[in-house]
């Protein structure tokens, strides 16, 4: 019922996930980025794993120990989806024999697509494509390309409700964190979220690192 992308930007350093899914609200349980790595967590979902898996992160683990350590701290990790990237690019995925079929995987350098109930085992594949088709553009632009491109190769079995896009970079707080919580065309709408924030994008960063010169609206 869910399918995302996260991904590490090789030019800038900064971390992302764009998500959707059938389900209410899905990015306030599933996407979880920061500074130094993201957490995407789906299928039978357990919310907790993102924040463990952002502070190990910040301790300087590697995503294959906190891989390890999020499935030993998660009962029945089979029904679960992760993914984890960390601040050197590197990935670890998950996907347990219990995770709603179909459900699929695919990964591309820095970046991971996870998917379940989906329409076709094609659909992970096809984010990867879309993602590495827009190099060049900035990390949250890649991302909303790669979850239309999952869109356009059939998406899941169901109707998609929520969406979500979010991109951290060398703050604490996000500096994408977009949402779509219910919606007939969730996607479609975060575009259209997306396309009026991207322009502003840079002015709200400005504001927190120098208010008396940022610019206003």
């Amino acid at each position: 019922m869910t399918y995302s992308i996260a991904a590490r930007c090789d030019r800038t350093g900064a971390f992302g996930i764009a998500i959707t899914s059938s389900s209410i609200c899905v990015a306030s349980r599933c996407a979880w980025v920061g500074p130094l790595g993201c957490v995407s967590t789906q299928n039978i979902t357990d919310p907790a794993l993102g924040p463990a898996g952002l502070n190990l992160l910040r301790q300087g683990l590697g995503a294959g120990a906190i891989m390890r350590l999020l499935l030993e701290g998660t009962p029945q990790a089979e029904y679960r989806q992760v993914g984890v990237i960390d601040r050197y690019g590197q990935i670890a995925i998950h996907s347990g024999s219990g995770a709603l079929p179909i459900a699929a995987v695919a990964e591309g350098p820095s970046c991971i697509a996870l998917g379940n109930l989906l329409a076709s085992p094609a659909v992970p594949a096809r984010m990867v494509a879309g993602y590495a088709a827009a190099a060049g553009e900035p990390l949250a632009e890649r991302l909303m390309r790669a979850l239309e491109a999952g869109l356009d190769a059939g998406g899941e079995t169901g109707d998609e409700r929520a969406a979500g896009l979010h991109v951290a970079d060398t703050h604490d707080w996000p500096v994408v964190d977009l949402r779509v919580d219910w919606h007939d065309d969730p996607i479609g709408e975060l575009r259209n979220i997306w396309d009026i924030y991207s322009p502003q994008r840079a002015a709200y960063e400005s504001r927190a690192r120098a208010p008396g010169t940022a610019p206003g609206f």
